[in-house]
């Protein structure tokens, strides 16, 4: 019986065209890749910047704003709450130590005054009322004392003559004895006499110190409330000129409540707002320049505050010198911050090839000029103006500084 022959599923002409197709893909796959990973592109050599590397001194720093403020300011606050009845003054004067800013009123504070000073004048007159007392016991004591002391004497003189005239049997022992016992009576109030008149001079100098210290007290009191009374008149604590005034008349101020504020002028610092990613490279006496109305200044870091908000802390700088002329209150500064000290190093201009390389490759102009091919970099510190160049580059290279942005992945630039 005949078997029947299977017709075969590929034949030599199928499988030539498959391998022909798989060619085609294969090369359309590399022409894409080429032209994607690979490829060249025309550039006018008018529309990029071209820098050539050197070597030069380097010194990182960055960049921050600043801006004038007074190198002192006094905070003008109410000591005492009031009403505002008088300014004496507008904002923005230039102000004396001591001279008047405004006048506020507070009734219940000038009557507790009032109520004081009338509490000391009867202090006073309870006191003057006491002294007097006393010196006149004083007196009324003395008297008997002196009373006393004349007893004794002439008890004396009667005892002894007594005792002589008994001596010689002129009296009898009954004058005699009695002339004895009044000598001896007197002797012991003349006793109690000198003790009385002891404790009331030491009674009287303890009652009058306790007068006179309590009148001090009061005293101390009165001064202290005459004192809150004045400070209802705000005084300029400084020279300066006074600024952020906030008070109109017939507002009520509370106590301890902000009224303005005096700026000594005597000099400038600036505040400045630093990136907190440098806190740990910031420090006391690093150095920073500026430069106002083309001529650079030098300000040294004084004060480092350590608080950082919103991902930033600032620091106080001073003037290294002479303060420059024309500077004012509220002005805005552009400094650069000196993190290291000069050193010689490979120097590569700033520029938009950054954002797209991130410092890890750049485009380096071949030596006849005519295009610019990819070269793998490392850079180092930075500056306003520099980056440093750690390897991939050499002294005299040229590279193109300008954005990369519009070159996609082109692998060679031919420059025109």
């Amino acid at each position: 019986m005949d078997v029947p022959i299977q017709k075969k599923q590929f034949s030599k002409s199928r499988i030539a065209i498959f391998i022909g197709g798989l060619l085609i893909l294969t090369l359309i796959i590399f022409v894409l890749i080429k032209s994607s990973g690979g490829s060249k592109l025309n550039v006018e050599k008018e529309r990029i910047t071209i820098n050539t590397i050197k070597q030069d001194v380097f010194q990182e720093n960055i960049p921050v704003n600043g801006i004038v403020l007074p190198i002192t300011t006094i905070y003008l606050d109410a000591l005492e709450g009031g009403r505002v009845e008088e300014k004496f003054v507008e904002d923005g004067a230039i102000m004396k130590k001591g001279e008047p800013i405004l006048r506020l009123s507070n009734t219940d504070l000038e009557l507790s005054l009032i109520n004081q000073e009338t509490s000391v004048y009867n202090l006073l007159t309870q006191m003057q009322i006491s002294q007097n007392s006393a010196r006149q016991n004083t007196i009324n004591r003395r008297n008997q004392f002196t009373d006393v002391e004349n007893s004794l004497i002439e008890a004396k003189r009667v005892y002894e003559l007594n005792k002589r005239l008994y001596e010689k049997d002129a009296i009898g022992r009954q004058d005699y004895e009695s002339s004895k016992n009044n000598y001896d009576y007197q002797k012991e109030r003349m006793k109690l006499a000198e003790q009385v008149l002891s404790q009331d001079s030491t009674s009287t100098k303890q009652e009058l110190n306790q007068a006179r210290s309590s009148y001090a007290r009061t005293q101390s009191a009165l001064e202290l409330m005459r004192r809150k009374v004045g400070d209802l008149v705000v005084r300029a604590p400084v020279d300066g000129q006074l600024t952020a005034l906030d008070a109109e008349i017939g507002q009520s101020k509370t106590k301890g409540e902000r009224l303005g504020q005096v700026d000594v002028l005597s000099g400038y610092k600036v505040r400045v707002d630093i990136d907190e990613h440098y806190i740990s490279r910031i420090y006391n006496g690093q150095t920073g320049t500026v430069t106002i109305n083309n001529k650079p200044y030098t300000l040294i870091i004084k004060k480092v505050f350590t608080q950082v908000n919103s991902g930033r802390f600032q620091v106080d700088m001073q003037f290294e010198g002479n303060v420059p002329e024309g500077i004012r209150r509220g002005q805005n500064l552009q400094i650069r911050v000196a993190l290291s000290a000069e050193k010689q190093a490979l120097l590569v201009d700033k520029g938009g090839f950054f954002q797209k390389t991130g410092g890890n490759w750049i485009f380096k102009i071949s030596e006849d000029g005519s295009s610019a091919y990819k070269v793998n970099i490392r850079l180092g510190s930075q500056n306003t103006e520099y980056y440093e160049v750690v390897e991939g580059l050499s002294t005299g290279d040229k590279v193109v500084t300008s954005s990369y942005d519009s070159f996609g992945d082109t692998e060679e630039l031919i420059l025109k």
